[in-house]
């Protein structure tokens, strides 16, 4: 693509892109116009940046990247794929990306801005709302030419109606000759003849936008695919962050509710329909479709995936050692599950009261990532790469377990089983 020249510019000098005509700073720009971002720190030759810091507001070439590599502080910054105005992505409260969008105040939101100052609000991710945006922008885009198509053809019709009468008047005048000699009936019945112009509308408060309209509409809808598509960029670069963390778990047949039948390999759970005769023990449940893996974890981070296709009923997420396993309780943080359930088309995350989340599709595999010493559990839809909740300031005292439940079988219709299945970097 050319060589790579370094463009030296005063600061405050403002430069565009010449296809996006977009204002960037520190430019290098290829032979064929092009340009991409520099590191922020190299002096003199301006190297490409490969990843953003999210906690420095700052890129780096790989030369730079190398601290945030090696030292452990530094480690547990959140880097992402380049990108420029790194503060204006970020949520100025509580310095988390923007990720999701409020239907109620119409603006971007972190997420632990939905368990604060948006917590009551219904809230999607940002490719959810781009998708509406999208084709509403859409249909506005095809409805307008037609507008003015229409009132082009309004404005015909009244100038015909208009020069229609005119005339008719000019008939009867003509035809009158001297009428100002006529009597006063004949000139009233002359007058009979002339047809009134048809109602028309005040066409006062219409207007009818230039043809750039249609331009800035494209321009707008432009602009925000490639803000989302950003956005979903941050998405994707999260996921792959935090599959990182997977860990190895198996399903512990002796914590398996009588009903549940376990593949050989302990990654597989589906319901039976029968309930066995098993050997009662502490660990097992007996009230609910429960079943934990062997593994628990008890500090740090740590990442596993469950299909759930074909499914019409689930739940799967993590609880502490502690939960009642021989009776009924509510699945809450406060009783010890942070899991996510599915049934009959709803997706919610079990609380007091349960949140209930967007179901943009059907789920094929979920997520689930705790960072214990944080105190947070998240899901995410793996194939469409996107978030789907985050249990954010969770107190976490004693080992925790994967969880999951394939529900009842519904005489058939629910009997495709849960699976654990290993990360696949390509999903």
């Amino acid at each position: 693509v050319g060589t790579t020249v370094t463009v030296s510019v005063r600061p405050n000098k403002n430069f565009s892109c010449s296809i996006c005509l977009d204002v960037f700073n520190s430019p290098v720009s290829t032979a064929c116009g092009h340009n991409f971002f520099p590191c922020d720190v190299c002096t003199g030759t301006q190297r490409k940046a490969v990843k953003s810091c999210l906690e420095c507001f700052t890129s780096y070439c790989q030369t730079h990247l190398e601290p945030h590599q090696r030292v452990a502080g530094l480690k547990k910054h959140r880097l992402v794929e380049p990108m420029d105005r790194l503060e204006d992505r970020m949520c100025k409260k509580h310095d988390r990306l923007l990720e999701l969008f409020c239907q109620t105040e119409q603006v971007c939101v972190c997420l632990l801005c939905t368990v604060t100052d948006h917590k009551s609000h219904p809230v999607v991710p940002l490719k959810e709302e781009y998708e509406v945006k999208t084709a509403q922008l859409g249909k506005t885009v095809t409805d307008v030419p037609q507008k003015i198509q229409e009132r082009k053809q309004k404005i015909k019709e009244i100038k015909d109606t208009v020069e229609l009468s005119n005339k008719d008047a000019d008939r009867e005048i003509a035809h009158g000759g001297g009428s100002h000699t006529l009597k006063t009936t004949s000139i009233l019945q002359a007058f009979r003849s002339l047809k009134d112009p048809p109602p028309t509308r005040d066409w006062t408060t219409v207007e009818v936008r230039p043809p750039s309209y249609v331009g800035t509409l494209r321009r707008s809808l432009d602009q925000l695919e490639e803000t989302l598509n950003m956005e979903l960029k941050k998405c994707d670069a999260e996921l792959k962050r935090v599959q990182q963390y997977e860990v190895d778990v198996t399903l512990d047949p002796d914590t398996a509710y009588p009903s549940l039948i376990l593949s050989e390999d302990g990654k597989q759970v589906h319901h039976g329909g029968v309930s066995k005769i098993l050997p009662d023990n502490p660990k097992r449940f007996t009230y609910y479709t429960f079943v934990l893996t062997r593994q628990s974890f008890s500090s740090g981070r740590f990442y596993f995936e469950v299909q759930v296709k074909d499914k019409t009923a689930w739940c799967l997420g993590v609880a502490r050692d502690s939960i009642e396993r021989k009776g009924e309780t509510e699945w809450t943080p406060e009783t010890g599950y942070w899991t996510l359930l599915y049934n009959k088309d709803v997706l919610v995350f079990n609380d007091n009261p349960d949140v209930r989340l967007p179901l943009r599709a059907e789920l094929q595999k979920v997520g689930v990532f705790v960072d214990y010493d944080e105190g947070l559990v998240s899901f995410y839809d793996v194939e469409a790469r996107v978030h789907i909740y985050s249990a954010t300031g969770c107190t976490f005292t004693e080992p925790l377990y994967p969880i999951l439940d394939p529900c009842d079988h519904e005489k058939g219709r629910n009997s495709a089983p849960l699976i654990i299945s290993p990360v696949n970097p390509t999903d």
